[in-house]
């Protein structure tokens, strides 16, 4: 089991995400496994939760405002900024500010749990984040930078309830009523949810691979910063507003971890394929990152 151990977890995920690129035929046949996967990450974490958890989520509200006030505040003008600075073309900052706008990404949800952050209050901010995306991101989008989107609030929500809400609300089910068995399997589940996180890189990486072949290293560093920004103000904001390292630990993931495939999706249909690069680029990056942070994060709970 050492061979799984968190610690060599971002090791896995860059074995897999090099073995992708390199030969990424194998993860592309795999693409119908990511929401699958998802799906079955996010029932083993329910199955680690319980009601009192969520009814505890009450005492942190103000930790989502916060989180969701420093998404769509900090990340927008991250992007606006960095894109300045770097000299974007016009198609690059499209793509970076509609990362930048977005929703907390179904991975941070994921890279908590492994971090031992506060998954209940992640599940959470998830789901605010995602419902104001749908006004937000098109206004932000609009204010910054002239451009008009639409968002598909529709599929946005049926995605929140299948992806996230359904299958978690149905593992603290299975937890209530069935504790003594699931707490035999429970030890298991974050190897589940590691192998799983490997696979879906992998496949992010692979179906990538070809923008990844033209990526210009100036955009790379951009989108380094932009999620290093994210992680950094939401754990130091956190903190500074005197929550504890738990609490900060998952507001920083949710604001360093974006809904870059909605990125992807509104670039391809509105400004084209050069303006996805940023999302693409970022659904690599930011599950690298997050499984970095995870590792360090968990090792220094154990301390």
């Amino acid at each position: 089991m050492a061979v799984f151990s968190i610690h060599l977890f971002p090791i896995w995920v860059l074995i897999f995400s090099v073995f992708a690129f390199l030969a990424p035929s194998f993860f592309i046949e795999l693409k119908g496994a990511i929401v699958p996967l998802l799906m079955a990450v996010m029932l083993g974490m329910g199955m680690t939760l319980r009601w009192a958890d969520f009814r505890r989520v009450r005492t942190h509200r103000w930790a989502i405002v916060l989180g969701v006030s420093v998404q769509f505040l900090v990340m927008p003008l991250a992007a606006l900024g960095l894109a300045k600075l770097f000299a974007l073309s016009p198609a690059l900052t499209v793509g970076l500010m509609l990362v930048g706008a977005t929703a907390g990404g179904t991975a941070s949800n994921v890279m908590t749990y492994l971090a031992k952050g506060d998954v209940a209050l992640s599940v959470s901010m998830t789901l605010v984040s995602t419902l104001c995306a749908i006004v937000l991101l098109p206004f932000l989008t609009w204010f910054y930078l002239n451009e008009t989107v639409a968002v598909p609030a529709w599929e946005l929500l049926l995605s929140l309830l299948q992806l996230i809400l359904l299958p978690v609300l149905l593992g603290v089910a299975l937890n209530h009523f069935f504790p003594k068995p699931l707490a035999l399997i429970q030890p298991v589940l974050p190897v589940f949810s590691m192998f799983a996180v490997g696979v879906i890189v992998a496949i992010v990486v692979a179906l990538n691979q070809a923008q990844l072949h033209s990526l210009a290293w100036t955009l790379a560093l951009v989108i380094v910063l932009h999620n290093a920004i994210g992680l950094l103000s939401g754990y130091s904001l956190a903190r500074l507003f005197g929550f504890d390292a738990r609490v900060a630990r998952t507001v920083a993931i949710e604001v360093g971890m974006q809904n870059s495939g909605l990125s992807v999706a509104l670039a391809l249909k509105y400004f084209g394929a050069a303006s996805a690069l940023p999302g693409a680029l970022f659904s690599v990056w930011h599950n690298i990152s997050g499984s970095l942070l995870a590792a360090f994060w968990q090792r220094k709970a154990r301390d």
